[in-house]
């Protein structure tokens, strides 16, 4: 196809389709990273956040479900798949607690929470739809800071030699 006769993109045009895209970029980037530490503020553990209360307040923890990961066909032993659903009240507490034995995810469904992370020099906002990870290294309280009930579902998997908190995320 010969395209010497075809009419060119002016100037503006390619200007304003470089302003979309990379607007659309720009507003993508902040979701890559919602639910964690900003990667300019994680520190050592132990060097972020210091722990704090250690008992809960105005949080309620249902567990939805549970799997038994022995009698899957993965036969992972001594761990449940856990699916629970917590309810924190706005000034709500889920007190300090590690996760170096069991990693979770955190789904925020609706509200606002704040995390204080032992591995964070910030602390993290998680908002409506965000995913916190929580992993091996990973200890923290968080704290309903906003005006509504937030509600979380929190995904892991639970040693079964561990005593059960119902506060813990």
């Amino acid at each position: 196809m010969h395209t010497a006769n075809l009419p060119r993109p002016t100037f503006w045009r390619q200007a304003a389709a470089a302003a979309l895209v990379a607007g659309a970029f720009a507003a993508l980037a902040p979701a890559v990273h919602a639910g964690e530490c900003p990667a300019n503020s994680v520190v050592a553990d132990g060097q972020g956040q210091k722990p704090g209360p250690t008992m809960p307040k105005d949080v309620t923890d249902v567990v939805r479900y549970s799997t038994d990961l022995s009698k899957e066909p993965l036969a992972l032993q001594g761990r449940l798949f856990r699916l629970r659903q917590l309810e924190m009240k706005p000034g709500g507490i889920v007190p300090w607690h590690s996760h170096n034995e069991r990693p979770a995810m955190i789904y925020i469904v609706s509200g606002e929470v704040v995390e204080y992370a032992s591995n964070c020099a910030v602390p993290i906002t998680h908002r409506t739809g965000d995913v916190a990870p929580e992993r091996n290294g990973t200890s923290h309280w968080w704290k309903n800071t906003g005006n509504t009930t937030a509600v979380l579902i929190s995904v892991d998997l639970f040693p079964t030699g561990m005593k059960m908190d119902p506060h813990e995320m």
